[in-house]
C-alpha cells in the first residue's frame, strides 16, 4: 500500500481519537467549573468573597425585599459580562465591585455557569397583552411601547413575557421591583454600561420616574416563562 495513504490512515486516525478524548474531557471539565461556581456561591473564597446566596438567595432566586436580584437561569454569557464589568469598575456598585475584583476571571465564570445552571423560579401568570391599555403604564411600555415617542416595547429585545433572550439581554421576568427600577435610574443617569448597541440609556431617558415604577412593577410581578427545570417556554435554557 502507498505509504501516503498510510500516514493519511493514521493521521485520520490520530486526530479521531483526539476528537474522541476531547469530547470525554468537556463535561468532566464544565462539570468541574460548576462545582467550583458552587462552593464559591454558597461559601465564598478565603480571599474574602462573601458567598453570593447571601444576598441573591439559596437557589439564586433573588431578595425582592432588599431589590437583589435573582441569578436563576440567566445566561452565562451575560453573568459573566456583568461580573467582569463589576470587576473592571465600569458598572458602579458599592457591593459588587469589591466582590468581583476579588475572583479571578475564571472564579467569574465558574460562578456564572453555575447560576445559570440553576433553574428559574416560577411565577405568577403574565397578564394577556390583547387586553392592555394605555392606563396600564407598566404593561403598555412593556408590550406595546409608545412609537409616538419612539419608545420600543421592552419585549421586542427581552422577549415575550420578559424571558430574556440569551446571551444578550437578560430575563426581566420576576426581578425584584426595586432592582429593575435602580438599574433603569442608572442607565438614564449615566451610571451604567450602556450595554448592546447603546440601547438602554436612550430608552431609559424616555421614561419618567413614574414609568420606570410602573414598568418594574410590571415585570416584578410577571411569571418568568419556565416550563422545565431552567427552560424557558421556547424549551432552552435562558
Amino acid at each position: 500500500m502507498d505509504g501516503s495513504i498510510i500516514n493519511l490512515r493514521r493521521a485520520c486516525m490520530m486526530l479521531a481519537v483526539s476528537v474522541a478524548s476531547t469530547l470525554a474531557v468537556m463535561p468532566a471539565a464544565q462539570a468541574n467549573e460548576v462545582s467550583a461556581g458552587q462552593t464559591i456561591a454558597t461559601h465564598g473564597t478565603a480571599q474574602g468573597v462573601a458567598a453570593c446566596i447571601g444576598c441573591h438567595g439559596a437557589k439564586g432566586e433573588g431578595n425582592a425585599a432588599a431589590g437583589f436580584p435573582r441569578l436563576a437561569g440567566l445566561s452565562a454569557a451575560y453573568l459573566s459580562t456583568q461580573l467582569t464589568a463589576f470587576a473592571e469598575g465600569t458598572r458602579p456598585n458599592p457591593i459588587m465591585q469589591p466582590m468581583a475584583k476579588l475572583l479571578t476571571a475564571s472564579e467569574r465564570s465558574a460562578v456564572a455557569s453555575y447560576f445559570a445552571g440553576l433553574p428559574a423560579p416560577a411565577g405568577v401568570k403574565a397578564s394577556d397583552s390583547g387586553s392592555v391599555t394605555p392606563a396600564n403604564v407598566g404593561a403598555w411600555i412593556a408590550t406595546r411601547g409608545r412609537w409616538d415617542q419612539a419608545l420600543p416595547a421592552c419585549v421586542q429585545c427581552h422577549g415575550p413575557g420578559g424571558i430574556g433572550v440569551a446571551p444578550t439581554f437578560p430575563p426581566l421576568a420576576g426581578q425584584p421591583a426595586a432592582y429593575i427600577a435602580s438599574q433603569l435610574h442608572n442607565w438614564k443617569d449615566g451610571k451604567r454600561p450602556p450595554g448592546p448597541m447603546a440601547l438602554m440609556p436612550v430608552v431609559a431617558s424616555k421614561l419618567s420616574d413614574a414609568d420606570i415604577t410602573a414598568v418594574a412593577d410590571y415585570y416584578a410581578g410577571v411569571g418568568v416563562g419556565v416550563t422545565g427545570a431552567g427552560k424557558s417556554a421556547n424549551g432552552s435554557k435562558p
